[in-house]
């Protein structure tokens, strides 16, 4: 029997060209969303290999200058951005402390539109004060980027209801289910072997698209082999979940009708009012403090410290007596005020700054501990984890900078309060940045996908072994 409904299920696919018309569907979405998200990449890529050029050719400049200046010949530069001053170099020559964008970052924008992907610490900059975002179009923050995630998530799901809403009410509607009643087979294993087959071609359309995608746009599938299997796993078990939903509702529900708003609210509930609720429960339980008075915290903190900076000065070398060494009043300068207070701005400031990151904190955990009541959310959330481009990885780079940035003030500290000229052989030994990415697991969340899907499939067959004949067949 299974095989005479895989067989006939497949004939009646391919006469009402519904796989012809999915696969077309498919690829065309797939492909266009793949190359979209493809070309954000390059543009993200060409413009950090345009800072990092820009960042070349002063150092450049900078290495001539110090030629020039140690060789005693003179130079047009101003006195006060002469690169053999060590605070000159830590802020007219700052590194790029860039994020590279990840192998797999055209699957999701995720955070990409928001957030910049390359910062310029300075010598003198606050860490708070450094700016990890960027202007975007509104537009495009209302509706989205059309990426491989934006069509998994959103658009496939549709099209798998389109595609399977009516196996039961169809046959009903038609009268056909009642001449199926007559043979040995029950109706729930006659639905499931339906959506089994529907199931079955999408998932190779799904895969054969992908992979064709890959292919197209020069992804190295050999290379990235783990996350690409990691990536199919996750649409193959997130595509089950609305298989198995198609399956209660064609048990549950009843008309073709019916289904099709069942399954369409369904889809409403799970991928639009879910995220959107659990979104504003943690904006409301955990609201982010004022931006504004933070920074007008920040600049009277500043205001009253500048007035102390020269006690502030004698208290900081009081408690460093390796820069005292070389110090005298003579030569005390702005640079030496100015670095002393920065510690005491940065100690002041730093509840206020705190208070922003608990609350962020507050709001994702308040999202991870939710996010299974909607596996869109959660397929989401993976998507952008694969592509480097989720919350946590932003957290993560803008650690990492804030971790570099104050390797690189300390690097010129010693310097400054030394009184020591910045050299030609001292350029070698300038702190680098080198973003580090974090690991993530796709196949977990897949697995958990797969086993909700199966617990539904459970609970509609032992639902419907409950219910009489008469009330399927009517």
């Amino acid at each position: 029997m299974l095989s005479y409904n895989f067989k006939y299920e497949l004939k009646l696919l391919l006469r009402s060209r519904w796989i012809q018309l999915l696969s077309l569907i498919v690829l065309l979405l797939f492909g266009f969303s793949a190359f979209n998200g493809k070309q954000k990449v390059e543009k993200r890529k060409n413009i950090i290999v345009k800072a990092q050029e820009e960042l070349q050719e002063s150092d450049a400049e900078m290495l001539k200058l110090l030629d020039s200046v140690q060789r005693g010949m003179e130079v047009s530069a101003s006195r006060w951005t002469l690169p053999t001053s060590p605070m000159a170099v830590g802020n007219y020559h700052p590194r790029v402390a860039s994020m590279e964008p990840q192998p797999m970052a055209f699957v999701s924008t995720g955070q990409a539109d928001l957030f910049t992907h390359f910062v310029k610490p300075t010598a003198t900059g606050d860490d708070f004060a450094l700016n990890f975002t960027e202007m975007t179009s509104p537009v495009q923050l209302l509706f989205g980027s059309f990426d491989l995630a934006f069509v998994i998530v959103y658009l496939l799901p549709l099209l798998i209801i389109a595609f399977s809403y009516n196996v039961l009410s169809a046959e009903k509607e038609s009268g056909a289910l009642r001449l199926l009643a007559a043979q040995p087979i029950s109706i729930p294993s006659w639905v499931m072997q339906k959506l089994g087959l529907r199931f079955f071609w999408m998932s190779v359309l799904a895969i054969a698209a992908l992979i064709l995608v890959f292919l197209i746009i020069s992804i190295d599938i050999l290379a990235q082999m783990n996350l690409v299997i990691g990536l199919l796993i996750l649409v193959l078990g997130y595509m089950l979940f609305w298989f198995t939903l198609a399956f209660l509702v064609n048990l549950w529900v009843g008309s073709s009708a019916k289904n099709a708003v069942a399954m369409l609210g369904l889809w409403v509930l799970f991928v639009l009012l879910v995220p959107s609720v659990l979104n504003q429960l943690g904006n409301t339980l955990y609201p982010m403090p004022s931006r504004t008075l933070m920074v007008n915290e920040m600049r009277e903190v500043k205001a009253e410290i500048t007035k102390k900076q020269d006690e502030i000065l004698d208290n900081y070398l009081r408690d460093h007596p390796e820069y005292a060494i070389n110090d005298t009043s003579q030569k005390r300068s702005f640079w030496h005020r100015y670095m002393a207070s920065q510690q005491l701005v940065k100690e002041e400031l730093e509840p206020v700054v705190s208070s922003f990151e608990n609350q962020l904190q507050k709001q994702q955990d308040w999202m991870n501990k939710f996010k299974w009541i909607s596996p869109a959310i959660t397929v989401q959330e993976s998507f952008n984890h694969l592509a480097g481009t989720s919350s946590e990885d932003y957290e993560n780079y803008r650690k990492q900078v804030m971790a570099f940035a104050k390797n690189w003030r300390e690097y010129f500290v010693p310097l400054l309060y030394n009184n020591k000229e910045f050299t030609q052989k001292s350029y070698a030994t300038l702190p680098k940045f080198q973003y580090s990415s974090a690991s993530y697991q796709l196949v977990p969340v897949a697995l958990t996908l797969y086993l909700i899907s199966i617990a539904l499939f459970g609970l509609g067959i032992f639902s419907s072994k409950r219910q009489k004949t008469k009330g399927i067949l009517n």
